[in-house]
């Protein structure tokens, strides 16, 4: 029996780095950190050995599928496929970036959105039978921050596929460089984003049913990190938690979820909660 395979994109510092840090203390087997940049990574995985875990080490950025291809042919190749995918790679811009809303409309959808749909296209044919996928998303990935009724009604289309789904990220950024985004999709290209990674959670959970192969979204709370300029209360291994939860915890009925940090269920396109 070939060992398990854990990987978590994004890894080398923030929440990313404590969901490694949480599966090297539980997980029965490999842990992967990746990172964009392998430095920082090298230096991250050095900071956890002297915690006296065990990660592996591997370059990936989500944002160049031949980066990608060549992370799917090692594990393929050295393991033969992949139990627990955590996606946590992802960027967002400070309140005060001065760029263009129409340059962070297309970075922003560009990372967040359309790397992890590439990513996921190359990395799911290797996901093992039974795998756990956990996109991370975010309280603004809930349907409450797109204003238009009639955008929320086509997020919640059980039939929408994922060519379809990236065809309306792709008309927000259309409609950002013409600046009319504000009434039917709000101000926040992140919202938009994440958003659009919690529609495709629930696509993915559909199209993976027949692999018994669980894909959650989560939002992780508001955690002191970069992203965050270090504003939020939550601790990076309590914004871990969820994510660790839904990794390793979480019962095999839990499928195409939204959940949030404290490890509860929310209704995707419901009030949106206030804990």
């Amino acid at each position: 029996m070939s060992s398990k395979i854990a990987v978590v994109t994004g890894a080398n510092k923030g929440i990313g780095f404590a969901i490694v840090r949480g599966l090297c203390k539980r997980f029965d087997g490999i842990v992967y950190l990746t990172s964009r940049d392998e430095n920082r990574g090298a230096e991250a995985v050095a900071e956890l050995e002297k915690e006296g875990l065990n990660p592996k080490y591997h370059q990936l950025d989500i944002t160049e599928p031949k980066s990608v291809e060549v992370f799917r042919d090692y594990v393929k190749e050295k393991y033969g496929g992949i139990d627990v995918l955590v996606n946590n790679a992802a960027i967002a811009f400070k309140g005060n970036a001065p760029d263009p809303v129409a340059v962070q409309a297309e970075q922003t959808l560009f990372v967040n959105y359309f790397s992890l749909v590439s990513t996921c296209e190359i990395l799911f044919p290797i996901l093992r039978k039974g795998a756990r996928v956990v996109n991370v998303s975010s309280s603004a990935g809930h349907l409450s921050n797109i204003p238009s009724k009639k955008l929320v009604a086509r997020f919640q289309d059980p039939n929408l596929t994922i060519p379809e789904l990236s065809e309306l990220m792709n008309r927000y950024i259309e409609a950002a460089k013409q600046g009319t985004q504000a009434t039917e999709w709000g101000n926040s290209s992140y919202a938009v984003s994440k958003v659009g990674v919690t529609a495709l959670t629930k696509i993915q959970q559909r199209l993976l049913m027949d692999r018994d192969i669980k894909v959650n979204a989560v939002h992780p709370g508001y955690v002191n990190t970069d992203m965050s300029s270090h504003k939020g209360p939550l601790s990076i291994d309590e914004g871990a938690a969820a994510p660790l939860f839904l990794a390793l915890d979480a019962p095999d009925s839990v499928r195409g979820e939204y959940v949030w940090y404290n490890k509860k269920i929310v209704s995707w396109s419901g009030e949106k909660p206030n804990f």
